[in-house]
């Protein structure tokens, strides 16, 4: 019964997987805070209710500790965890766990191929996490076989995560993938670098040969060299 978990347990442990990273000190007060409580029981009313939803708990929070704080260079914002059982790693379009890349990082893996020449078949993107990039979703998780619905539920974790970004790391570049993510833009001031692309997704959904890409990956790293920052080897 959801009597008997304890929320208070779980934050804490949510929380102490944040310190390695440094990103402990930034989302502490919500992570520990009644907000977290309210999300944690709408997760588990909905598993009581065989709505089965994904990460697990335990990876919700994997791509903060995979990229420290005061390392952060690049925050990419996605939509949505993959949808099915058993795929979502807790990074944004990582695929880690089935060790093959769902359509939307195939699009990816495609993109960059056809516009640094890379030839990349990335499946666990903690490679580009370890190098500052910030994998996100706006949802850090979904119903299991529904995309979007927990959307609503996440937004002001979402956006206490740009907060601490925004006050405490300046100058960064922010990539805002579909009109889930670029919602999100405005909150972003202009001291920083923003680029709108669509989501990969998008073209699975419209099944095209390609996803345009904007040549973001160049111009991140493009951005990057102008920083004096390391360019990203995708």
């Amino acid at each position: 019964m959801l009597e008997t978990v304890n929320l208070q347990e779980i934050k804490e442990k949510l929380y102490i997987k944040l310190k390695d990273s440094g990103w402990s000190e930034y989302l502490k007060t919500f992570v520990l805070s009644s907000e977290m409580d309210r999300i944690l029981e709408i997760l588990l009313a909905e598993a009581m209710d065989n709505k089965r939803f994904t990460p697990k708990i335990k990876n919700l929070f994997t791509a903060f500790e995979v990229c420290p704080f005061d390392k952060v260079n690049v925050v990419i914002i996605g939509q949505d965890p993959y949808p099915q059982e058993g795929v979502a790693d807790g990074i944004a379009f990582s695929c880690s766990i089935t060790g093959k890349p769902e359509a939307s990082l195939r699009y990816i893996n495609n993109s960059i191929k056809a516009t640094t020449g890379v030839d990349c078949d990335k499946v666990d993107l903690s490679e580009w996490s370890n190098q500052g990039v910030l994998l996100l979703n706006t949802a850090f998780t979904t119903t299991i076989g529904k995309p979007g619905s927990h959307q609503l539920l996440w937004r002001p974790f979402t956006m206490a995560v740009l907060d601490a970004l925004i006050w405490n790391n300046p100058n960064l570049i922010y990539v805002f993938m579909g009109k889930q993510a670029q919602q999100f833009a405005d909150l972003v001031p202009d001291n920083n670098y923003k680029f709108n692309v669509s989501h990969p997704a998008s073209a699975s959904y419209n099944k095209l040969s390609e996803w345009n890409c904007d040549d973001i990956w160049n111009k991140i790293n493009n951005t990057l060299e102008k920083q004096n920052k390391n360019k990203i080897i995708w």
